[in-house]
């Protein structure tokens, strides 16, 4: 009689087991965010020694010096560093021509790319990694076949006197010798991207207002407003309105309105976009203490919510510990109506917030938070 009950027991386990199936993983994780994220204010010189040893996982800031070439166990996102810009003196003579103002800075353009190797060489203000750039390619390249094909003053005109606008761009004149204050026929700038992007949002309620403010044509409006003449600067403006207020509903009439803007940005030659920079940010990818997954924007880096959404530890399936670091100390207040508007105190509400519209990677639109039903159109 044991023996039968035993017998039976076992025909009902190996009947319990039989339907049980492993060696697979679930095909979606409920989550990879982290349960606990850290982030902490760490100067640029201390940041390579901390993500060598693993010790933060990401280094949002200025681009680091590292001691040689980077090493295996730490890679790079690049987004967009900086715009630079050259402007010819009113007071100087190549200024009274247009003709010889375009020579002029389209010369300084070459002269510019010839000395920094990292500025990439791109005479349009919106540049390919802005979400709006297809919209704007084909004038971009014939502003690039004009810079290039324009050698008939490069004789009359290699001597220019060179200044820079500001200590960021005196790096642009490398060893050229800068021109007196009073004495110059050419100002190089460059405009950082991420303090652009700053200096023209406001976050309300988590919102990043206007959404427009992290696309190409707005930021070429930022930079290149102050140097055209005011009835351009007028019509400009209007366009401006029109488009921020919404009074243009058709999508190709809102693109054709765009680049009406931009091209009048751009028409006066005595101030002139050269080219554009990339920033670098660094994270650790070392097995099994570094980072994966990594997402980034375009236009402001790591510092991004899309990162926190999707960046995986390697040591955990999901959850875990999160370590970053960042240049920037927090100067504003924490709160989530009209605060967290520093560098710092965004990359917190990134990280605590759980909005259901994150800011899209490489466009101006918003993008879902969360997984969502989509109907499919026609439906099926």
């Amino acid at each position: 009689m044991k023996r039968c009950v035993t017998l039976g027991f076992l025909l009902s386990a190996l009947t319990v087991t039989g339907a049980v199936r492993g060696g697979h993983e679930l095909p979606v994780y409920p989550s990879y965010y982290p349960h606990e994220i850290e982030i902490q204010t760490i100067a640029p010189d201390a940041a390579e020694s901390l993500l060598r040893q693993s010790k933060i996982h990401a280094y949002l800031g200025n681009e680091l010096n590292l001691s040689g070439a980077a090493p295996d166990l730490i890679a790079a996102v690049e987004s967009l560093g900086s715009l630079v810009t050259v402007r010819i003196n009113p007071q100087s003579s190549y200024a009274k021509a247009d003709a010889t103002a375009c020579a002029v800075t389209r010369a300084a353009a070459r002269k510019i790319n010839s000395m920094n190797p990292d500025v990439i060489l791109h005479p349009y203000p919106i540049t390919p990694l802005h979400g709006d750039y297809l919209y704007h390619v084909d004038l971009a390249d014939a502003a690039k076949r004009r810079l290039l094909s324009d050698t008939e003053a490069r004789p009359a005109i290699q001597e220019l006197k060179l200044k820079a606008a500001d200590a960021a761009a005196k790096r642009l004149l490398g060893t050229e010798r800068a021109a007196p204050e009073s004495d110059w026929d050419v100002e190089i700038s460059e405009t950082s991207f991420l303090e652009l992007t700053d200096s023209a949002t406001t976050v309300i309620n988590g919102w990043l207002v206007p959404p427009a403010a992290r696309s190409g044509w707005y930021q070429a409006y930022l930079v290149l407003r102050d140097a055209i003449e005011a009835g351009t600067r007028e019509r400009v403006e209007a366009d401006l309105q029109r488009i921020q207020s919404g009074d243009v509903n058709d999508p190709v009439d809102l693109i054709n309105l765009e680049r009406t803007v931009v091209t009048a940005l751009v028409r006066d030659c005595r101030q002139l976009v050269v080219g554009y920079t990339l920033r670098r940010e660094y994270f650790s990818t070392e097995f099994s203490a570094g980072i994966e997954n990594i997402a980034f924007d375009s236009v402001m880096g790591l510092n991004a919510a899309i990162f926190f959404r999707t960046v995986k530890l390697k040591d955990f399936p999901w959850n875990g510990w999160l370590r970053v670091g960042i240049d920037a100390r927090p100067t504003s207040a924490w709160n989530p109506i009209t605060g967290f508007s520093d560098r710092f105190g965004r990359l917190m509400w990134s990280a605590v917030a759980d909005p259901a519209l994150l800011p899209s990677p490489y466009e101006q639109a918003w993008m879902a938070n969360r997984i969502s039903e989509i109907q499919a159109s026609p439906p099926r």
